[in-house]
């Protein structure tokens, strides 16, 4: 038999006697699913039920929606399928009790052999005659459509059951034998009303969280129908019979309640319909307006579950602030999934992310210490690969962004240069925003990651750990090409690095180790710079010492002078790396002092040779003095320039030997042409010469084994003195 044929109800079979039956116009609502394609060509019953049933659901087609929702469609077939089993199960009932020809339901053509006429008027009243009276109402009741429209549904389904069990009772009795015809209208009645009902509570979970508030009555009533029909029906019965099957309304109200949760999330921006360069162009904000809206939505609706619905339906033992809760959680995680779809570029992805851990995973997220989104029973918000795809998405994207980051920096250093402004003076010290630039930039990012996960974090950091080791090589090139090459932004430039070298490391330990050794290496190329400049202007000055004028002018003045002028800029330096730039100064002027008087350009006799003696201890003096006075603490260069000068203005020719020895003693770098250079000066004699250098070189042997690298302390002085071979030099030697 045809599908519509089945389901819709044809004419009873009747004499010609009978009147004609009125036809029935197609039902809305939840009728117009079973009835669609056919209802237009076949009469229908005109059964008291029947027409009720179309006022019940009168309601169902005026939604807004219109149109059946396929849940309800689902009951309905589920019931059809139920009956056309039943209906082969009478037939074969007949065809064992001998029947010759099995009566077919109304609308398939009979046999020749039986026609419809043949069931007698008693077989018409058991069958379409009860099912009219049964389902319309009574004098002193309603029936069951109306109390399904009034949403009585307990009293709906009290009577439903009540004539479910006679239904079933005449069956068990052979009744319909003969009129299968009859069970099948009497079974469609009862399951259409079963599944109208159904449908009923399917509309009161719509309409529970919508704006005309919670009907509490209407949710009691539908907690105790479920626990009703889940007793009627506790298991499915062991002859398969469809009636007594368990109609899952628990089933259905969760269902619902799931669609429900779905439809209000997906209103969350609903409103909102830009155009694509409009979504583009508004980014991360239009995403971010997007999950506020849809949290506070889901907060919303969540309060009015725990305090208006929960009490309405705990009367009946529903779980539903569960039940809701789980929907919720499952409709906002496939809202997310859709969003990660099409969520583009690094504050994109990093709002999704954040929302989805800081936002809707925070114990306060619906604002009550009572309500939480308990994190054990719920499923992750977002699948372990979804959410691994989007870390690392976020990451290939944040890698570009901070290595763009870096170059920015670069452009904002660069025009600062190009102004030839002087960097600012902060707290006494020389300042450029590259130092707290950087730490911004890493910190920024290192605690948003954080704020997701550890190990987007540790991630962050290491991607910032590349980007700045790429970085500080580029910045260093670029100054040292530019034109703000001076004193102010040479100190400035070692300042930032001395904090990023500090800073780093103490905020992010065992992150930027990598980077020390660079930093250092930055710092002391930026030192050496910043000597460079002082030996460009001091090293004429160098060039009048140990000359005639030298013997009766303070020539060493000007110099010392340039000294403090140096000095001043590095107390607006670090102090570590201004006491070594400092003391390196200071090593610079003995050891270009001592070169001088090792390279002579005039050779000192008798008289001379004596006051230079005494005009180089007066220079060590004034060279001690003025650098103590910097603050310098290489005290160890103060014994080099009088020990020269002892050796040359020495009378006692034996004490040379003493002097010797603690030049060598001081200053272990020393080398045998250094002291042959300081013995020409002098002009001993042959012997004398040929004892000390031996005995030198006695000294120096000692002093190489038990210093191991032949510069006591690594400092170093002599080693960097460069002495020419002269002819004074070749006659000491000879």
């Amino acid at each position: 038999m045809s599908l519509a044929r089945t389901v819709t109800s044809g004419p009873e079979p009747h004499s010609p006697e009978e009147p004609a039956k009125l036809q029935t116009p197609p039902v809305r609502g939840t009728w117009r699913a079973s009835s669609e394609g056919a209802a237009s060509t076949h009469r229908e019953d005109t059964r008291p039920g029947l027409g009720t049933l179309r006022r019940a659901f009168s309601r169902t087609s005026q939604r807004p929606s219109g149109q059946v929702p396929e849940e309800d469609l689902g009951l309905f077939q589920r019931g059809s399928h139920f009956l056309f089993r039943s209906l082969r199960r009478a037939k074969d009932n007949g065809s064992t009790a001998d029947q010759s020809h099995a009566t077919e339901v109304p609308g398939v053509t009979h046999g020749p052999e039986v026609p419809s006429r043949v069931m007698d008027g008693r077989s018409r009243q058991s069958s379409a005659g009860v099912g009219r009276k049964e389902l319309e109402p009574k004098a002193e009741g309603k029936s069951v459509a109306d109390l399904i429209t009034e949403r009585h549904l307990l009293a709906a389904f009290q009577q439903l059951r009540q004539l479910e069990v006679r239904l079933v009772a005449e069956k068990a009795s052979h009744t319909f034998e003969k009129d299968p015809t009859g069970f099948a209208r009497r079974a469609m009645d009862l399951c259409l009303h079963y599944d109208g009902l159904a449908a009923e509570i399917g509309a009161i979970v719509r309409e529970t969280l919508g704006p005309d508030g919670v009907d509490a009555a209407a949710l009691g009533e539908l907690g105790r129908v479920v626990r009703a029909e889940e007793e009627a029906h506790p298991a499915p019965p062991a002859d398969g019979d469809f009636l007594l099957t368990p109609r899952r309304w628990r089933q259905h109200w969760e269902d619902a309640v799931r669609r429900s949760a779905q439809e209000r999330v997906q209103q969350a921006g609903a409103g909102e319909a830009p155009g694509a360069a409009e979504a583009e162009a508004e980014g991360a904000s239009g995403l971010a307006r997007l999950l506020a809206e849809l949290g506070g939505l889901v907060r919303s609706d969540l309060h009015k579950v725990r305090q208006e619905v929960q009490p309405a339906y705990s009367a009946a033992g529903f779980p539903a602030w569960e039940a809701y809760l789980r929907a919720f959680h499952g409709a906002v995680a496939q809202r997310l999934q859709e969003l990660a779809q099409d969520a583009r570029g690094c504050e994109q992805l990093y709002v999704l992310l954040d929302w989805a851990a800081n936002v809707y995973g925070s114990p306060d997220f619906l604002g009550a210490p009572d309500l939480t989104l308990s994190t054990e029973p719920l499923p992750p918000l977002l699948a372990p690969a979804l959410w691994a795809r989007l870390q690392n998405d976020y990451t290939s994207f944040l890698e570009a962004k901070i290595t763009s980051c870096f170059d920015s920096i670069l452009q904002l250093e660069q025009s600062r240069w190009a102004d030839a402004k002087p960097p600012d003076v902060l707290q006494g010290l020389y300042h450029t925003p590259l130092s707290i630039d950087v730490h911004m930039l890493v910190a920024e990012h290192v605690k948003a990651a954080g704020a997701i996960s550890a190990e987007l974090e540790a991630t962050t950091l290491r991607i910032c750990t590349r980007a700045l080791g790429l970085f500080l090589p580029r910045f260093e090139k670029a100054f040292l090409e530019s034109k703000a090459v001076n004193e102010p932004y040479l100190g400035a430039n070692i300042n930032a690095y001395e904090e990023l070298r500090t800073s780093l490391l103490a905020r992010f330990p065992g992150t930027f180790e990598e980077l020390e050794k660079p930093l250092a290496a930055a710092t002391y190329t930026f030192q050496k710079r910043l000597l460079q400049g002082l030996q460009c202007d001091v090293q004429p000055l160098f060039r009048v010492l140990c000359t005639k004028a030298w013997l009766t002018q303070d020539v060493l003045q000007p110099l010392m002078d340039k000294v403090v002028a140096f000095a001043r800029h590095l107390e607006h330096v670090a102090p570590l790396r201004a006491q070594e730039t400092l003391q390196e100064v200071h090593r610079y002027v003995v050891r270009e002092y001592l070169a001088q008087v090792l390279r002579p350009r005039e050779r000192f006799r008798g008289e001379e040779r004596m006051t230079s003696s005494q005009k180089m201890g007066l220079d060590a003096q004034a060279i001690g003095d003025t650098f103590q006075g910097l603050g310098s603490e290489a005290t160890w260069l103060d014994q080099a320039i009088p020990c020269v000068a002892d050796i040359l203005g020495e009378t006692y020719k034996e004490d040379i030997r003493r002097h010797l020895e603690t030049l060598i003693g001081s200053y272990p770098d020393i080398r045998r042409d250094h002291v042959r250079a300081i013995l020409a000066l002098r002009r001993l004699g042959h012997r004398r010469n040929q004892r000390l250098l031996q005995h030198a070189r006695d000294l120096l042997r000692a002093a190489a084994k038990a210093a191991g690298s032949g510069a006591a302390g690594g400092h170093v002085l002599f080693e960097e003195i460069e002495v020419p071979t002269s002819v004074d030099v070749l006659l000491t030697c000879i």
